[in-house]
């Protein structure tokens, strides 16, 4: 075989093993169906609603540090792990034991603390997902898989439609971890089982401005 017969071939095996690559669809929908993407109170009402299918609680508040209190006295909790970044009036108000994860607890001291209170990269409406990236007052993936309950303080203006919405703001090169609801899975003969994967309570605290 010739050299140039060889490299005809080659040319067509790769001509044929690589086809274009097909356009990015652009015309999907980028808000969550059957809401008005300019509606925040609608966007936030079907966040909260969204959350609460899930078995999840919402708290709505204007003051994060008296909605963290109230969430930790009624689900119980005694102890507290806070992440680093986490802003110090969020736990001013709660009267329990707070645990910096600095230097980092092990898994051990993790498992035998009632809660974790963090904050969130973003959420998104549509699904009532909260997203963390390992970001400040987010902490490592472990500080929010071993205690059993999970407070997170979420934003109003971090609330996104659809995913879309939420996917522009967020870093790719993060460990992004998806959050809805509390952990449960029916692997088993479909049978849901809460706490397998992570905390089996989780309350929202939907922070907004307060009015006027």
């Amino acid at each position: 075989m010739t050299a140039a017969a060889r490299e005809e071939i080659l040319r067509r095996i790769r001509a044929a093993a690589v086809p274009p690559a097909p356009e990015p669809p652009r015309h999907y929908l980028r808000h969550a169906p059957g809401t008005d993407p300019d509606d925040r109170p609608g966007t936030l009402a079907l966040f909260a609603e969204r959350l609460a299918e899930y078995g999840a609680r919402v708290l709505r508040a204007t003051d994060p540090g008296p909605a963290v209190a109230r969430a930790l006295h009624e689900e119980g909790a005694r102890s507290l792990v806070v992440p680093d970044g986490l802003p110090a009036d969020w736990t001013a108000d709660w009267d329990g034991e707070v645990r910096a994860d600095r230097p980092p607890l092990g898994k051990a001291e993790l498992d035998a603390t009632d809660a974790v209170l963090t904050s969130c990269a973003a959420a998104v409406a549509d699904s009532g997902t909260l997203v963390l990236d390992g970001g400040p007052a987010q902490g490592r993936r472990a500080v929010t898989l071993l205690p059993d309950l999970h407070v997170c303080v979420v934003r109003a203006e971090q609330v996104h439609s659809a995913l879309s919405g939420a996917l522009a703001v967020l870093d790719p090169a993060r460990p992004l971890t998806f959050v809805s609801g509390p952990s449960a899975t029916a692997d088993i003969e479909m049978i849901r089982v809460k706490g397998v994967h992570g905390p089996r309570r989780l309350v929202v605290v939907l922070l907004e401005a307060p009015s006027g």
